[in-house]
């Protein structure tokens, strides 16, 4: 199979949670730039309704559904809405997720522990479940984690812990949906979307300086664009034999 044929996407659906922004809108324009119809979810409508609208502009197909990754019953009218729109249900990236609160664990109010891991990780475990029921055979599931699963970050230790439940999800699904459907994570590094920027209470001036003292070996922060082509490998039949793996993407960080 040439190296085109590999990483295209033609005629399959993808849903992408947490599409109207940053990560999210990097992965739902590399999907459907590759071919895939892409369905984007997201709370905001507004935005994920502006995403979509560019995609169509460029050729593409997109169709924006409002979903609360944190309600089951919006998740599964996602989901159907995602088959009854496009006939079939292929790829399902787990994006959305983020916490903008930052508290030594001690300090940490219970209801803030509570909203970050059903967003973060329980959402991530119910959409997969609910996507197994609609995903064809040869299906695939991408979730998005985060360096701080691996390397925790003080003041986001809540976060660090729901994304290192995301990396151990990865490879229970991996295990208990193989080989049917395919199951792979990412967990990006310094990318400068709102959710971090508002975590780290920066501003656009300080990225110079956030860059400098990272010191990464790639030399530069990430883009959702970076996210985008990492996705595409790992949803694409380049990755047929990658399942179950977590993997950092995070310019050497």
């Amino acid at each position: 199979m040439k190296p085109a044929e590999l990483y295209s996407l033609d005629g399959e659906v993808a849903v992408v949670t947490g599409a109207g922004r940053g990560i999210g809108e990097g992965i739902a324009r590399t999907l459907a730039a590759a071919g895939a119809s892409v369905v984007l979810a997201a709370r905001r409508t507004g935005e994920i309704e502006r995403v979509a609208e560019s995609i169509r502009e460029d050729g593409g197909r997109a169709l924006a559904i409002t979903t609360d990754v944190t309600d089951d019953a919006s998740v599964e009218a996602l989901a159907q809405g995602a088959v009854d729109a496009f006939g079939q249900l292929d790829i399902w990236v787990n994006n959305a997720g983020g916490s903008p609160v930052q508290s030594p664990l001690v300090d940490l109010p219970r209801d803030e522990w509570d909203a970050t891991l059903r967003l973060n990780l329980t959402a991530v475990w119910s959409c997969t479940v609910i996507a197994n029921r609609h995903l064809r055979d040869g299906g695939r599931v991408l979730n998005i984690s985060s360096k701080a699963g691996a390397d925790p970050v003080p003041g986001s230790g809540h976060y660090s812990a729901a994304k290192a439940g995301v990396n151990s999800l990865t490879r229970s699904f991996a295990r208990e949906l193989g080989p049917r459907i395919r199951v792979n994570c990412i967990m990006p590094g310094a990318v400068p979307t709102e959710i971090m920027m508002q975590a780290l209470r920066l501003e656009e001036k300080d990225l110079p300086r956030l860059e400098r003292g990272l010191r990464l070996p790639a030399g530069r922060l990430g883009t959702p664009e970076d996210l985008g082509a990492a996705a595409l490998f790992l949803v694409s039949r380049a990755s047929d034999w990658v399942t179950g793996e977590v993997i950092s993407v995070a310019g050497g960080m």
